[in-house]
């Protein structure tokens, strides 16, 4: 039986949103993103890998122009909420990896052409 799972949509909504946002900051203000990052492989790694993170990191900078106090908390919560989109995007699609692969829900089957094998039965 499969289960339902409608976690997968609102990752791919985070995912999307925080990726358009950051895109939407770096077209806005070219200045300020070349004064915050001060080159492209660590926006680019940022957008593709860590983007709420990278996103809070270029809002914070904008100030004072160092990250200090109430900052790194959100810093922090950018991290959090990037790992939990990895893993949520894990966890739903775990039942797509193939039986017997370590991880996978279902369970392994034995080889083609034999019958399933099911657990011990007690008979009355």
């Amino acid at each position: 039986m499969r289960q339902q799972n409608s976690a997968g949509c609102l990752t791919g909504f985070v995912a999307f949103f925080s990726r358009l946002m950051l895109l939407m900051f770096w077209i806005s203000r070219p200045v300020a993103w070349d004064a915050t990052f001060g080159g492209f492989i660590l926006p680019c790694l940022g957008f593709l890998f860590f983007p709420v993170t990278t996103m809070m990191y270029a809002w914070l900078m904008q100030g004072v122009g160092a990250i200090q106090g109430l900052d790194w908390l959100w810093l922090f919560l950018g991290v959090l909420m990037d790992l939990a989109t990895i893993g949520i995007a894990g966890a739903a699609n775990r039942d797509r990896l193939p039986p017997g692969v370590p991880g996978s829900t279902a369970p392994p089957q034995g080889p083609v052409g034999t019958p399933p094998t099911q657990g011990p039965t007690s008979t009355p």
